[in-house]
């Protein structure tokens, strides 16, 4: 079975644990972070994933967002979020999705993200391009900033609050410059742009799992993905990065170069 065969069936099957449960599960926080949500249907899932992978795949390491790390000694490793958005899934909010995503040593190879609210699954082989419900699938080739949508994704930041403003700001310059703003704070936002249906997509506060399955199918969309201030996104020794703070910035090549201007406040 290929990567993007085992990625898009497991999907197939986790969006009808995620249908089944819609509505019918509630959210409790985190410990460890207010901001975050978990629900019983993100450990069904998560569940599932890892077990699938442990049949097809017994030698490669996982990261799961829920379950932890599994470290086998591979060069790959699956890196799973079974509910990105938890907090829209936990009240009834469509936008939502499950992710994963594959790493060969630090360089993502393979993705899947689906939307089960909208029957959608986005799948990516590296050098093999993007492809949604079948049919390949690019990101938005509009050049002027001024005639597409931006999402950008964040939580607040109580630690750090003068950080958080100067992202606020970033938003605010960002908003004045493109034609409005969107954010579902999940996948949903990655998606849209993976497709085209947005210019671009930002991230101030994620994690890896956020991170891989966007990356492989951003990129194989035709975008450019990096982190928030245009840096290459550096996977190495994941199991050490499983709490750290993940930004993103992709967007196709013109939007990337401007939101990048705007983010570095140059001309």
């Amino acid at each position: 079975m290929t990567y993007t065969d085992f990625i898009e069936k497991t999907l197939l099957e986790t969006s009808k644990i995620a249908l089944a449960n819609f509505g019918k599960v509630k959210g409790r926080i985190k410990k460890e972070d207010k901001s975050q949500v978990l629900t019983d249907t993100d450990i069904e899932i998560g569940n599932y994933v890892i077990s699938e992978i442990k049949k097809n795949f017994p030698d490669h390491n996982i990261i799961d967002e829920e379950a932890g790390v599994v470290d086998n000694g591979s060069q790959f490793t699956w890196v799973v979020d079974p509910i990105d958005g938890t907090s829209n899934f936990a009240v009834g909010v469509v936008t939502y999705g499950i992710m994963i995503g594959l790493l060969q040593k630090n360089t993502p190879i393979s993705g899947g993200l689906s939307l089960p609210s909208l029957k959608e699954i986005i799948i990516a082989q590296k050098e093999k391009g993007a492809f949604l419900n079948g049919k390949k699938t690019k990101v938005n080739e509009e050049t002027d900033l001024n005639k597409v949508l931006i999402s950008i994704g964040t939580d607040p930041n109580e630690e750090d609050p003068e950080l958080f403003r100067e992202q606020m700001r970033i938003v605010a310059e960002i908003l004045l410059s493109c034609q409005n703003l969107r954010t579902s704070n999940s996948v949903f936002d990655e998606a849209m742009a993976a497709k085209g249906s947005y210019g671009g997509t930002l991230l101030f506060s994620s994690k890896i799992w956020d991170n891989v399955a966007s990356q492989i199918i951003i990129e194989e969309a035709g975008g450019i993905f990096t982190d928030l201030l245009g840096k290459p996104v550096d996977y190495s020794n994941p199991f050490e990065r499983t709490r750290q703070n993940f930004t993103s910035c992709a967007a196709a090549p013109v939007i990337h170069k401007k939101l990048q201007k705007i983010i570095h406040n140059t001309d």
